[in-house]
C-alpha cells in the first residue's frame, strides 16, 4: 500500500509539471478516425515498400500497455476497443518539446496519436507517431505484466481494470453482445413482436421466487422488483398480440452462487395457437442457430469435456428420467409412500407431508440434473409444482411443460399456458395455502390476471431462456460471474 501511495503521488506530481508546461492532462479535444483493428485489417497484406507509398495518416486514440524506450525513440503498444497495435515514436517525428512531454507518459495513460503505417525491421506493421498528445493522466499503475490481474474476487470488483488488461474476458463480453443480438434477430425475423414489461409490481408474479421489495413514497405502498415478466406477457397475448418476446432482467432474493445472481437475463417469449411440443422444436431450431453463428460448430467444448448440440436432442418425462438415471422402478415413484422411502435412501431430509410432486422434483434435482450434460429436455412435470402450466389432457397430474438441460443445468423452462381462469384460481388459492404454511416462494394471487384470462387467452405456449447460462456455454465459462459485467458481490471490506 505504501508503494502505491507513493506511485500516486508520483503521477501527481506529472500532473501538476503538464499543466505548469501548459499541457492539459484531460484533454477533450483530438479527433479520432480509426481505431487499431482498421489499419491492421487496411494493410494485413501490405509489404514494406508498398506502405512507403502509402499517403494516408491514421488518427488513433488508446491506452498505453507497454512501452521500450531507446533513447531518442520509444515503440508503444497502444490498446483501443478493437485491440492493440504498435506505436513508433521517435524525437524527430514528432518534435522535441513534444517527445520531452512524452517521456514523462505512463503505461496506463491514454493518448492520441496520429501517423502513417509501415513495417518494422522485424516486419511488424505498426504506426509512425508524426503526432502524439496526452489525452488522459491515469493516477493508478495497471497490475504488473509478471503478476497480472489474476485475483478472482478483484477482477469481479473491478471490471474496469479487468476489461484493460485481459483480452479473453473482453471477448466473453463481445460474444455476450453478439449472443443477444442473434436472438433479439431471429424472433424478430419469426414475426414476434418485442415488448417492455413493468419491472416494479404490485404483486410478485410469474414464478415461484423471493422477490425483493421495494417502497413507493407517492403511492404509500410496498412493490416488488420483477421475479418474471411473465403475467404482464401473456396480458399482452389476451389483448391480441399473438407473438411477443422481452429480454428482461429479472430479480429473485435468493443465494448467490457460480449459477445464480440476484439479478439475471432472461428472454422470455409467448406464441399463441402453440404447444409446448412446439417450442422444444422452436428452441431446438434457436440455440443452433446461435451456437452455430458465434461458435461456428455445433460441437463446442465446456470445461474438460465437449457438448455436442446437433439436433434431435434427448427428450424424457421426468419419471422416465429418475428410472434412467436413479435405477429406480417406475412403480416406486407412482407411489407417494414408496417415493418418500426411496428418498430417504438418497440421504434426503425432506418434509414427511411433502406432496408427490415436490418429493419427485426433489429427487430429480439430486438423481438426474447433474447427469444431463448433452442437451435433454425433461417432460411432464408435476402439477403440484406447476402453477402456471396447462395440465395435461391425458393425466392431470403432470402438466404439459418441459425444462432444457444443458451440462447438467437447468437452460429453459417452458410450457403450454393455462388459460382456464377457474382453474388458475384454484392454483393461485393453493399456492396462498401453502405460503400462510411458511413457503416464502409460493405465488401470491393477481386477481387482475384471472380478469385477463376472463376475457380470453387463446391456446398458448410460452417459454423461458437463461440468457447468462446461455452465455456461459457459449464461451466456456465456469461461473455466471465470468459473463455479468458487474455481478453481486459482498461489500468490499477496507
Amino acid at each position: 500500500m505504501e508503494e502505491l501511495n507513493e506511485l500516486l503521488q508520483q503521477r501527481r506530481a506529472k500532473i501538476e509539471s503538464f499543466q505548469a508546461a501548459g499541457v492539459d492532462p484531460f484533454a477533450n479535444d483530438f479527433t479520432v478516425t480509426h481505431n487499431a483493428q482498421q489499419v491492421l485489417e487496411a494493410h494485413a497484406d501490405d509489404d514494406k515498400q508498398k506502405l512507403e507509398e502509402v499517403n494516408v495518416t491514421y488518427r488513433l486514440g488508446g491506452r498505453i500497455m507497454a512501452r521500450r524506450d531507446f533513447g531518442k525513440a520509444a515503440f508503444l503498444q497502444v490498446q483501443d476497443g478493437s485491440g492493440r497495435i504498435q506505436i513508433y515514436v521517435a524525437k524527430k517525428q514528432v518534435g522535441e518539446d513534444a517527445f520531452e512531454q512524452f517521456k514523462k507518459f505512463d503505461i496506463g495513460d491514454i493518448i492520441g496519436v496520429s501517423g502513417a503505417p509501415f513495417r518494422t525491421k522485424t516486419d511488424e506493421l505498426s504506426v509512425r507517431a508524426a503526432e502524439i498528445r496526452l489525452l488522459t493522466k491515469s493516477l493508478l499503475p495497471l497490475p504488473e505484466k509478471w503478476h497480472g490481474l489474476t485475483d478472482v474476487e478483484t477482477r469481479y470488483r473491478q471490471r474496469y481494470l479487468d476489461l484493460i488488461v485481459n483480452p479473453d474476458v473482453r471477448e466473453v463480453f463481445r460474444k455476450r453482445s453478439r449472443i443477444v443480438s442473434l436472438i433479439r434477430e431471429y424472433m424478430l425475423a419469426d414475426d414476434y413482436l418485442e415488448v417492455e414489461t413493468p419491472m416494479m409490481h404490485q404483486i410478485a408474479g410469474g414464478a415461484t421466487a423471493k422477490p425483493f421489495v421495494t417502497h413507493h413514497n407517492t403511492l404509500k405502498m410496498d412493490l416488488f422488483l420483477r421475479i418474471a415478466p411473465e403475467l404482464y406477457l401473456k396480458r399482452l397475448v389476451v389483448g391480441g398480440f399473438d407473438r411477443v418476446f422481452e429480454i428482461n432482467r429479472n430479480f429473485r432474493n435468493e443465494g448467490i452462487s457460480i449459477q445464480h445472481n440476484p439479478e439475471f437475463t432472461m428472454m422470455e417469449f409467448y406464441r399463441a395457437y402453440a404447444t409446448y411440443h412446439d417450442l422444444m422444436d422452436f428452441t431446438e431450431e434457436l440455440l443452433c442457430h446461435v451456437t452455430d453463428k458465434v461458435c461456428g460448430s455445433l460441437v463446442i467444448p465446456y470445461g474438460e469435456k465437449e457438448v455436442d448440440l446437433t439436433p434431435p436432442w434427448d427428450r424424457l418425462t421426468l419419471k422416465e428420467s429418475i428410472v434412467k438415471y436413479g435405477s429406480a422402478d417406475m412403480t416406486v415413484l407412482e407411489d407417494r409412500d414408496k417415493s418418500f422411502a426411496y428418498a430417504q435412501s438418497l440421504g434426503l431430509e425432506l418434509d414427511s407431508q411433502m406432496g408427490h410432486g415436490k418429493l419427485l422434483a426433489e429427487i430429480f434435482d439430486v438423481v438426474v440434473e447433474p447427469n444431463l450434460w448433452q442437451p435433454t429436455f425433461i417432460t411432464e412435470y408435476p402439477t403440484e409444482i406447476s402453477p402456471l402450466s396447462r395440465k395435461n389432457d391425458q393425466n392431470p397430474d403432470v402438466v404439459d411443460r418441459f425444462e432444457l438441460f444443458i451440462v447438467g443445468r437447468e437452460l429453459a423452462n417452458a410450457f403450454s399456458e393455462l388459460n382456464n381462469p377457474i382453474d388458475q384460481k384454484e392454483r393461485f388459492l393453493q399456492q396462498l395455502k401453502e405460503k400462510e404454511a411458511g413457503d416464502e416462494e409460493a405465488h401470491g394471487m393477481d386477481e387482475d390476471y384471472i380478469r385477463a384470462l376472463e376475457y380470453g387467452l387463446p391456446p398458448t405456449a410460452g417459454e423461458g431462456i437463461g440468457i447468462d447460462r446461455l452465455v456461459m456455454l457459449l464461451t466456456n465459462s465456469a461461473s455466471i460471474r465470468d459473463v455479468i459485467l458487474f455481478p453481486q458481490l459482498r461489500p468490499e471490506v477496507s
